[in-house]
């Protein structure tokens, strides 16, 4: 097997969450929430890998302190509230389906999985906030022994106040760039999510809820692409609508997911399943994170090239279609060596590496 095979098993297993079922430095915990009645217990499927123990930060964080200072603007206050997201964490991600809409369907196994990630804001521009994830993992294997650290770039979540307009998921490959009305506008923020390699994934607007318990954004419904946690493994549907729901806490956060899966077939669309999913960020303290400062502080100004080349795209047509491979490979391919050449101190100059931006960018992007 190649390097760069073994590092693409790798990142596959990684991108998908699967990393494991046990909390890091804890054995699998028995999952209770499923359905109780089916003939086979519902074992969640996720990969088989132990992580290295953490240690949980359980004072409220320097971000809910300036979160519930005296006298913030209302604009402010939310603010705040996205910036309390960023940090060191350890995650959680639970799936499960709660109603199946096919008569006598079996239900599928839940998901679980989790990580360890720094959560960075590498913009701020007052009425925009970006936050992006970088997974950090450290896992123990069946001696006891350590490995790691194993660096991947995450998700991205863009938040701007007061959108005049929001990018959205249209189903087929297809996304649209949609005004928002004046009056759901007003005070809200939307909510922009985006894949590993910066292509986008769905977007929603909402308005933060401040209390002295925590703060909550709701956003509306959003079409989205299948996970990876789902599109390797299912092909019974196309979409899913959903829901996200983030809770700011002072020990962390949590994003919850109310999820429908729906069948796009012959011009109409039918519901398949419904699915609730949440996320829990566990705030750290004392974890080795050092691994992801080195990879961002290599890699930043490049992402930022390829971030410019979706916006020039996004703004260039309000329809585009955004395919999930480039010449066989996953799409992510590409950007991700270029990245890793970057990392492993490889200078390629600034036209050359536009130049390799683009031609991945318009293998995977035309307008629609």
């Amino acid at each position: 097997m190649s390097e760069r095979t073994r590092r693409l098993r790798i990142l596959a297993a990684v991108l998908a969450l699967g990393c494991s079922t046990a909390s890091p430095g804890q054995k699998p915990a028995p999952y209770v929430f499923a359905w109780p009645f089916v003939a086979t217990p519902m074992e969640p499927r996720g990969g088989t890998t132990r992580g290295a123990p953490v240690t949980l930060d359980s004072e409220p964080s320097a971000a809910w302190q300036r979160l519930h200072a005296p006298g913030l603007s209302a604009r402010e206050r939310d603010r705040a509230a996205i910036l309390a997201m960023t940090g060191d964490y350890r995650t959680s991600f639970d799936f499960l389906e709660t109603i199946e809409f096919s008569p006598g369907a079996a239900p599928a196994r839940p998901y679980r999985s989790w990580g360890t990630e720094r959560i960075y804001a590498i913009e701020d521009r007052g009425d925009f906030i970006s936050l992006q994830h970088v997974i950090v993992m450290f896992t123990i294997d069946d001696q006891g022994r350590q490995s790691g650290p194993l660096v991947q770039k995450h998700w991205r979540q863009d938040w701007r106040y007061e959108p005049r307009s929001v990018l959205v998921f249209a189903g087929d490959e297809r996304f649209e760039t949609r005004a928002v009305p004046r009056a759901e506008r007003r005070g809200a923020w939307s909510q922009t999510v985006y894949q590993v390699d910066d292509s986008p994934r769905y977007g929603s607007v909402g308005r933060w809820v401040h209390s002295d318990e925590a703060s909550i954004w709701e956003g509306g419904e959003a079409w989205r692409p299948l996970p990876r946690r789902e599109f390797s493994v299912r092909s019974d549907y196309q979409v899913v609508a959903g829901r996200n729901r983030h809770t700011i806490l002072p020990t962390g956060w949590v994003h919850e997911q109310d999820n429908t899966k729906l069948v796009l077939a012959n011009g109409h669309t039918r519901r398949l399943a419904h699915e609730i999913g949440v996320d829990r960020y566990e705030r750290l303290r004392d974890f080795d994170f050092s691994a992801a400062d080195a990879y961002w502080n290599a890699t930043a100004s490049f992402w930022a090239l390829v971030r410019h080349g979706w916006a020039q795209r996004v703004a260039r047509t309000p329809r585009l279609r955004v395919t999930t491979t480039c010449n066989g490979e996953p799409a992510f391919v590409p950007l991700f060596d270029t990245a890793q050449r970057i990392e492993s101190g490889e200078a390629i100059p600034s036209d050359a590496l536009r130049a390799e931006i683009e031609r991945a960018l318009d293998c995977v992007v035309t307008p629609r």
